[in-house]
């Protein structure tokens, strides 16, 4: 566990926040990610949603049906935290991906995995998540940080967490 990596995510999870949040930017924020990750030939399922129904959604080359399964349990633990699932990776610091059995959350549906991040609109609250699958967890994390800090005009570099060790 990296404690500053972790305070890292808690500083994008506080700056990575939406004055609203609706279809278009879904679109927008998809469209742009899956430009990149097709001309980065990433291999990678992009998910985007509010938690009663998908936004945006794409599959590209190399991805797998695993991959869109990773996006839903990631996201599941990313509406009952409210926080990235990196985050919570590396808070739980399990080495076999799994929520400790006192939460009671069935591993078919939650796992611990870098890749799904909170949508988190001013005066409201997260109202979904965006979810990432096919590279290595910092990387799918990574890619969705960088995604909505250049929607938010944000500096998406000084929001990165550093290369890892």
């Amino acid at each position: 566990m990296s404690a500053a990596d972790i305070a890292k995510i808690s500083e994008q999870e506080a700056a990575l926040v939406f004055d609203r949040f609706d279809e278009a930017a879904a679109y927008e924020i998809g469209t742009k990610l899956r430009a990149r990750a097709s001309a980065e030939k990433m291999p990678i399922v992009i998910e985007i949603r509010f938690w009663d129904r998908l936004l945006f959604y794409a599959a590209l080359p190399g991805s797998t049906a695993s991959n869109t399964d990773w996006v839903r349990r990631k996201l599941n633990g990313v509406k009952m935290f409210q926080k990235s699932s990196y985050r919570m990776t590396l808070e739980q610091n399990s080495p076999n991906r799994l929520f400790r059995p006192d939460y009671g959350l069935n591993p078919a549906d939650y796992v611990l995995a870098g890749g799904g991040f909170p949508i988190h609109v001013k005066d409201t609250g997260v109202v979904g998540g965006i979810g990432v699958s096919g590279l290595p967890q910092r990387q799918d994390h990574a890619v969705i940080v960088d995604a909505l800090a250049t929607f938010l005009k944000l500096d998406a570099a000084a929001l990165a967490l550093p290369p890892e060790a």
